[in-house]
């Protein structure tokens, strides 16, 4: 049986933070700096909206761009975040009823980053494989800036929030081909935010600023920006090895490389590790920022808008966890 992505859209939050208001706030950076370091010009942040919200605002704006897909027929969602509105219940089954969907509809939670997306679809192609669903509502909602300092002016620069709509079914006009996963545990600590769970339950009240005046803390997100970056030269080579022979595929057979939008800097460095020609490679992050589990499908989206979802298209996702994920998808 087929599995494919059948309906895609996105929400970002109203509020937008340029590079212009975060030099105000660091004077010693410039517009150009962040732009050049990063890539981004301006990202949407979810001040006073939750992961259910921009979920839901995802979800309604799904089912208008697509008025042939029947909310009567979801039944199942899944929804990616790091983010949930409480630690019980499950977001996903907020959203099942704000949604307005039936009640005989599977609903869950899982919590995954930047390779969320990936394993999202894996999940919901086994829960159709399985004869268990036949319409899956895919769902990624992240507000990492709800989990940084307002003194951290590089994760500032880099994350924006927004979340996403896939409904996954038994037809639609990409294909979902097969899977590489993999997970290296070794690494949780180098991407995390400590406290707050069962864990370390209690705030740490353990902030430090480093001899560049970042701060440092244990109730905060911290991101070993070094440690990431060569974790994801060594993991996406061999990602995109693996995702091509289990497809069946050569690099050439590619008509476009979707990758989790982490910073331009390291995206054109694995273009170019990789060989992967510019017109063969989606950047769109500029306005965006990285949405963490969001940032693939907004780009699909986006390629999608602009007309440049044809033939095989290559994903993947690699981040916090550490965890990795790609498959292909194939243009109906």
């Amino acid at each position: 049986m087929k599995t494919c992505i059948k309906a895609l859209a996105y929400y970002l939050p109203e509020t937008v933070v340029t590079n212009e208001q975060l030099v105000e706030e660091f004077p010693e950076w410039t517009v150009e700096k962040i732009a050049a370091k990063v890539g981004v010009n301006q990202r949407h942040i979810a001040r006073d909206e939750t992961i259910s919200d921009m979920a839901v605002k995802a979800g309604e704006k799904m089912f208008v761009d697509y008025p042939e897909v029947n909310k009567e027929e979801v039944d199942f969602v899944i929804l990616c975040t790091q983010s949930p509105d409480y630690f019980l219940p499950s977001t996903a089954c907020i959203v099942q009823r704000r949604l307005g969907l039936r009640t005989a509809c599977g609903a869950f939670d899982f919590n995954l980053g930047c390779s969320g997306y990936e394993y999202g679809l894996a999940i919901a192609k086994g829960l159709i494989a399985g004869g268990i669903a036949k319409n899956i509502l895919l769902l990624t909602s992240e507000a990492y800036n709800k989990h940084i300092h307002s003194r951290d002016k590089g994760n500032r620069t880099i994350f924006g929030d927004g979340a996403t709509a896939t409904l996954v079914s038994t037809d639609g006009f990409a294909e979902i081909g097969d899977f590489i996963l993999g997970t290296d545990g070794s690494g949780a600590e180098e991407l995390i935010v400590k406290t707050g769970g069962m864990a370390y339950p209690e705030k740490a009240h353990d902030l430090e600023y480093d001899e560049n005046g970042n701060p440092h803390s244990s109730d905060h997100l911290f991101m070993n920006g070094a440690e990431i970056f060569n974790f994801t030269l060594k993991v996406v080579p061999s990602m995109v090895k693996d995702t091509l022979a289990v497809n069946g595929l050569e690099k050439d057979d590619v008509d476009l490389f979707v990758f989790h939008q982490a910073n331009r800097f390291m995206l054109n460095h694995l273009r170019k590790k990789l060989k992967i020609d510019e017109d063969k490679f989606f950047i769109n992050m500029d306005n965006i920022g990285n949405t963490v589990s969001s940032t693939v499908p907004i780009a699909l989206c986006d390629a999608k808008d602009a007309g440049r979802l044809r033939g095989s298209i290559l994903i993947a996702g690699f981040g916090v966890g550490l965890s990795w994920g790609a498959c292909m998808l194939k243009i109906r």
